[in-house]
Order: C-alpha cells, then sequence, then structure tokens
C-alpha cells in the first residue's frame, strides 16, 4: 500500500471536507457497499481490463473502491479527509494495487494522463462543479472513461421505507440541500457538457437495530449520536424497527445509479 500527499485544497469547502469526521465508523460498517456486477458491467460497456488503473475520487472510506481493488486494478483513492483515508489505509493494506492519496476533487495530486477511469461515488454532489469535470478529464488517459456512481435509497418500496423517509424529513437538518436525486444525467452533462449513458443495478442491505442506527447516524444530514436529541431520535427508530423488522431484520432497498462517459 502507498500513501501520496498533495497540498491542501482552498477550493474544496472545509465544511464538506469534514462533515464526516465524526461519523467514519458508522460509514465504514454501515454504509452500503455496491453490486459485484459493476465491474462485469464496466468490462461489456467500455472494455475494462484489471491492468486499468483506477481514481476513485472523494473515496471516502473505500466502499467504492472494494470492487476495483479485488478486481486486480491498481486504485488511487484520492480523499481529503484524514479520518476517512486511515480506515481506507487499514481495511486495503492487503491490497499491493491500493494507492491512498491525499487531494481533493479539483487537485488530485495525480500526473495527466494517468488513470483509464475516474470513478466518483457517493461524493460526487459534494464537488459537482465544471473545474472537476477539467480536474477528471486531465488525469484522464485517451480512450478512457469518467463514470459517476451512486446509492439511492427507494422512498417507497416498502411500508417501512416509506414510514423511515418520514422519520429522516421529521429530524434531518439539511436532508432536502443535499440529497442525491437533485443530481440526475441532465446535471452530469451540464457539468462536462457531454453524453453520459445511464445504467441502474438493483442494491440492498439486511439490517439489525444496531445496523439500522450506524446506517441513519452515518448520514451528515441527521443529528449526531452525542446530540441531546438523539436519545428520543433513537427510541422513536427502534420503535419503527420493531413495527417493521421480520426475524430482527430489515431490508433497505436502493438503486445502484451509473453514469458513464467514454472519452
Amino acid at each position: 500500500m502507498i500513501r501520496e500527499s498533495v497540498k491542501s485544497d482552498k477550493s474544496c469547502p472545509l465544511q464538506s471536507v469534514e462533515r464526516f469526521s465524526g461519523r467514519v465508523r458508522d460509514y465504514a460498517l454501515y454504509r452500503p457497499g455496491y453490486p459485484s456486477q459493476i465491474i462485469d458491467l464496466f468490462r461489456d460497456k467500455i472494455g475494462l481490463t484489471n491492468r486499468d488503473a483506477v481514481a476513485d475520487i472523494g473515496s471516502g472510506t473505500g466502499l467504492s473502491s472494494r470492487p476495483f481493488l479485488e478486481n486486480g486494478n491498481p486504485v488511487y483513492c484520492v480523499e481529503p479527509n484524514s479520518y476517512m483515508r486511515a480506515v481506507a489505509e487499514n481495511d486495503f493494506q492487503m491490497f499491493p494495487n491500493f494507492r491512498s492519496v491525499d487531494g481533493t476533487a479539483q487537485n488530485t495530486g495525480l500526473e495527466s494522463g494517468s488513470v483509464n477511469l475516474v470513478v466518483a461515488a457517493q461524493a460526487f454532489h459534494w464537488f459537482a462543479e465544471s473545474d472537476v469535470a477539467k480536474e477528471f478529464e486531465r488525469i484522464l488517459r485517451p480512450f478512457g472513461t469518467i463514470a459517476i456512481i451512486w446509492n439511492e435509497r427507494s422512498l417507497n418500496a416498502t411500508a417501512f421505507l416509506r414510514e423511515y423517509e418520514e422519520f429522516l424529513l421529521k429530524y434531518a437538518t439539511d436532508y432536502n440541500s443535499v440529497r442525491h436525486d437533485k443530481f440526475d444525467g441532465r446535471r452530469i452533462r451540464d457539468i462536462f457538457n457531454r453524453q453520459f449513458e445511464q445504467l441502474t443495478l438493483p442494491n440492498a442491505q439486511v439490517l439489525d437495530f444496531e445496523g439500522l442506527k450506524g446506517r441513519m447516524f452515518s448520514s451528515s444530514y441527521m443529528p449526531s449520536p452525542d446530540d441531546p436529541a438523539s436519545e428520543h431520535l433513537v427510541e422513536e427508530l427502534k420503535s419503527l424497527f420493531a413495527k417493521h423488522a421480520r426475524q430482527g431484520r430489515i431490508t433497505i432497498f436502493y438503486d445502484t445509479n451509473i453514469f458513464y462517459s467514454k472519452y
């Protein structure tokens, strides 16, 4: 495993970089991963091989990096938050092709034309601007691909998910302003000024109550666990879980949305 560093970029707002610092454990343990079919999809659609270098921008704890590392790809995990970077460095130390990079979406610190695939997953909405598109294109090799990926939680697939959405709206702070569904194909096309293809894969999490609680607290729009309001919040979540759980588990369904453009 290799660590690389670049100087802090003032164009990346500190608020968004540090927003998850107190939630890293819950994020690493309880956020959903990505379907294994993603690798097959990229093989079929863009000709991805395990020799192709991948840059995962805003990689966090590495949930979106793992499928590519397991496929044998060299992966540059570019993440400005030191706490999240440390989790990935610990979890991925067995992968010789893992590269941990202290960089931002606007200033990755990677060499021009150094990667075949640039991926931005769940963090993309925090840095979706035209200067980011220029940086992605700078580090991309000729005929490379840029892909934007995120898990979008179903809001109404089950009675539990409908009531869970109401619960989030009741207690969240800036939930509506940071929702992923504010970004669609049109917004991505506007940022990169080119056409992107879209595919969607099904995804799901099966959680016990501790898992559901951790999933909830991993979201930056929710009060932190040490907030005085959290005690009442957790009790209401426990009642919601008890109402809908089957054999001590509930299922959260997601659509994994994939937008990609081959250059």
